[in-house]
């Protein structure tokens, strides 16, 4: 289960060892299985067995009123007198399986329906079986993560008070545990407190988190719990490797946050590559949704295999293969191709976009984390209706890096809210942290 409460089938990574494994264990069973049934007479043994659990999995997925199509299965898929039928040679596995395939229609979730008919098109029995236990696994998992959504404010409220009663225990034989924190909030004030950085782009870090900076110089905000801990949790995705003085309260969120980090490193390449290739390709291009999703399936795919190389030669690589997806699409249009001086220049500017110093990247890089300031305070969905230029092309991967951080810090704050409050009260006016409580965040 992850930390939004939803079970995932686990996906190995292709040629792992524990997927070979699986994959030759799995085809020994359904090599036996054909084996027994080819036999003559039919060896029905294994079909029983598996007929018993497909049975036991379907009562599973019942909810408790559907006491009809529970007898019905029960009756269908009486195990005494399948038995019986196979003592004799006359357990008819074909029918069944259609049988079951019909049930499995009527109980499967909707986004389900597509995998079940293609079991409808499958002859052989034995890969049909096999077709089924897979796709009834993926329906036990909707059912649990259905039976999870709905007890999930149960479930949330009681891992909020158990995590909070757990550090509450470290701090009570460690006083000095909050010590990393409280400097981690001073940093994020003080940040605040300062005057905000020159240059037109600036996030005003003085303001309030969505506000522009011209809007700031003429009302800034006193600072407030909210401002101090939306900046404190956005420093967390600037976070030096080497600095060990790491929040206490968010240590089992590292590895995460730095998943965060490297999704928003790659979401500002991605937006400065469709950027700077828009300066040079013109609308025309840009105007087709299809040309924007290519290029972005193929920078991505690019920067994901070069992920453990320098950044320099993944946009090496990354800078060519655009100007060549330019360049054809240009062709295939009917439109003039890019002289050699404008695709040399094209690729220069792609591949200073490595640096973490190209304007470019940095002004991309400031719209980013000022995006996901506003999603903090705003919410997501309030915060995409006003996106900063350059980002319009990646809104989908910024809503789903938004939703993921928001809905890590909102549960952080609800865990460790009271101690957030305790730490603002000497960093803030009283009026102030009063105002508004962090725990009720």
């Amino acid at each position: 289960m992850n930390r939004d409460f939803r079970m995932e089938e686990k996906v190995l990574p292709p040629g792992s060892l524990e997927g070979r494994i699986r994959e030759t264990m799995h085809d020994a069973f359904w090599d036996h299985l054909k084996e027994r049934l080819s036999a003559t007479p039919p060896d029905f043994s294994c079909a029983l067995e598996l007929l018993k659990e497909i049975k036991e999995i379907l009562l599973s997925l019942l909810l408790p009123r559907q006491n009809r199509l529970r007898s019905e299965i029960e009756e269908a898929l009486d195990m005494d007198l399948l038995t019986q039928e196979a003592e004799h040679g006359a357990l008819n596995v074909p029918h069944l399986s259609k049988y079951i395939l019909n049930m499995m229609t009527l109980l499967c979730a909707p986004v389900r329906d597509e995998a079940v008919q293609k079991l409808e098109n499958i002859s052989d029995p034995v890969w049909l079986l096999r077709g089924i236990f897979q796709v009834l696994g993926l329906m036990k998992m909707d059912m649990v993560n259905y039976t999870i959504q709905s007890l999930q404010p149960q479930l949330q409220e009681h891992s909020i008070q158990y995590e909070r009663a757990k550090f509450q225990d470290l701090l009570n034989k460690q006083p000095s545990l909050l010590d990393h924190t409280a400097r981690w909030l001073t940093r994020a004030a003080a940040q605040l407190s300062a005057p905000p950085p020159s240059g037109p782009d600036a996030a005003d870090a003085a303001s309030s988190p969505c506000s522009s900076p011209g809007e700031a110089a003429s009302s800034p905000e006193p600072l407030s719990p909210t401002m101090v801990l939306s900046q404190g949790f956005l420093n967390l995705l600037l976070w030096d490797p080497e600095d060990d003085e790491f929040p206490e309260t968010l240590l089992t969120d590292r590895a995460r946050l730095q998943e965060l980090e490297a999704q928003l490193r790659q979401l500002t390449i991605l937006a400065s590559v469709l950027l700077v290739s828009s300066s040079f390709s013109g609308s025309v291009l840009f105007g087709s949704p299809q040309f924007v999703d290519k290029l972005k399936r193929v920078t991505r795919a690019l920067l994901e295999e070069f992920k453990s190389r320098p950044e320099e030669e993944a946009m090496l690589t990354v800078s060519e293969q655009v100007a060549q997806e330019i360049h054809q699409s240009l062709k295939n249009m009917g439109l003039a191709a890019l002289s050699s001086d404008n695709t040399a220049s094209l690729i220069g500017q792609l591949q200073d976009v490595a640096r973490k110093e190209n304007c470019v990247r940095s002004v991309i890089d400031q719209r980013i984390h000022l995006f996901l300031k506003c999603c903090l305070v705003l919410g997501v969905q309030r915060s995409l209706l006003d996106l900063p230029g350059g980002l319009t092309l990646i809104e989908a991967e910024l809503a789903e890096l938004g939703q993921k951080f928001v809905s890590l810090t909102h549960h952080n704050q609800q865990v460790f809210g009271p101690y957030y409050t305790e730490i603002l009260k000497s960093l803030l006016p009283p009026a102030q942290v009063l105002e508004t409580e962090v725990a009720s965040l």
